[in-house]
């Protein structure tokens, strides 16, 4: 549960994005950034090594004589399921992973799929930023220059969005997210104006 956060921290906010003092070191111009193909290279090994084979599209069947054992992703969201044709247990990989078992707790990966829309899985981030002393906002929380859905794995309620928030806050360094609200775009529900918080999340 949000606990109130100090309205001096609010008002420093309101006010370094009225006055415009907002950070453009993550902006991206929506107008020239163009969507990027999901991306990735399976591998048989761990850590990137033995046999490798670049995937840019679905593969509902692999077809592979050797397990997965790492992946990197330099761009997107990758859904790996233990069987073809995405049956089975299935795990979403966003980031470069240098040990699936680590990850997908010993699924064998048959098939893999781009999440979010095929081969356009995200929207870009236009991401402003005021910072101060105990707090950092955001008006579009991004995630390699894309913007961060606020449930990436279920249909779109509050409390999903907080737990998505937190997450994001603590990945940039925070401890977490003090107010954050959602925002549809083109049918999917995205972060917006994410308050990231050292403490009173």
């Amino acid at each position: 549960m949000k606990t109130s956060y100090p309205l001096s921290i609010l008002a420093v906010v309101a006010a370094s994005v009225g006055a415009g003092f907002l950070s453009s070191s993550y902006a991206q111009s929506v107008g020239t950034e163009q969507y990027r193909p999901s991306e990735a290279t399976i591998y048989r090994d761990a850590g990137y090594r033995g046999p490798a084979v670049f995937i840019s599209e679905e593969k509902p069947n692999l077809g592979l004589s050797w397990p997965v054992n790492s992946i990197r992703v330099p761009h997107g969201h990758w859904e790996l399921c233990e069987k073809t044709r995405y049956r089975g247990r299935c795990r979403t990989v966003e980031r470069d992973t240098p040990m699936l078992n680590n990850v997908l707790r010993g699924v064998t990966v048959q098939s893999m799929r781009p999440t979010g829309g095929g081969a356009n899985p995200g929207l870009p981030a236009n991401d402003q930023v005021a910072r101060g002393n105990f707090a950092e906002f955001h008006t579009q929380p991004s995630d390699r220059n894309n913007r961060v859905l606020a449930c990436p794995r279920g249909s779109a309620t509050a409390n999903c969005a907080a737990q998505t928030a937190d997450n994001w806050c603590r990945s940039i360094g925070w401890n977490g997210s003090a107010r954050e609200h959602m925002e549809t775009v083109s049918g999917r529900v995205y972060l917006a104006d994410v308050l990231c918080v050292r403490s009173g999340y």
